[in-house]
């Protein structure tokens, strides 16, 4: 996989990351919650991995 793809791929990660914001701003979402946090926790860490990997791909 070159650089360019594994960009893109950050770029959806990270408008996905966007969504799960969305989420967490609706007030009936209830237990789920803790479901999404988790999932942001997760993409942040993926998302700053990537920009410890790659520092000069990380700068879109």
């Amino acid at each position: 996989m070159d650089i360019q793809a594994i960009k893109d791929r950050i770029s959806t990660v990270q408008g996905k990351r966007e969504r799960l914001l969305s989420l967490l701003e609706q007030p009936s979402l209830g237990t789920l919650r803790v479901d999404v946090n988790q999932a942001l926790e997760e993409l942040d860490d993926l998302i700053d991995e990537f920009k410890r990997t790659l520092p000069e791909a990380g700068n879109n």
